[in-house]
């Protein structure tokens, strides 16, 4: 695939999938976003993985996770930030 100056690339996506799936992404960028995703399946079918794993991740119940396991995440995510 050919790159013009103002086309985003598989690795920009990446770093900016969490703004657009929270429509948080400028209208110029939002719309390089979803030209690249016209054009390019393995960023499309990431995004849909993306989706998914929200969506299987937003169906934990925190009190019922093993408490070993929740101290492993707990542990694993310390010290990240919002970006």
């Amino acid at each position: 695939m050919s790159h013009g100056p103002h086309d985003i690339t598989c690795r920009e996506l990446v770093e900016l999938v969490s703004n657009y799936l929270e429509g948080a992404l400028p209208g110029d960028d939002r719309e390089r976003f979803e030209a690249h995703l016209a054009v390019c399946d393995p960023c499309l079918e990431y995004i849909e993985q993306i989706r998914e794993t929200g969506k299987l991740a937003s169906r934990i119940d925190e009190e019922a996770l093993d408490p070993e396991v929740r101290e492993h995440l707990l542990v694993a995510f310390k010290g990240w930030t919002a970006a």
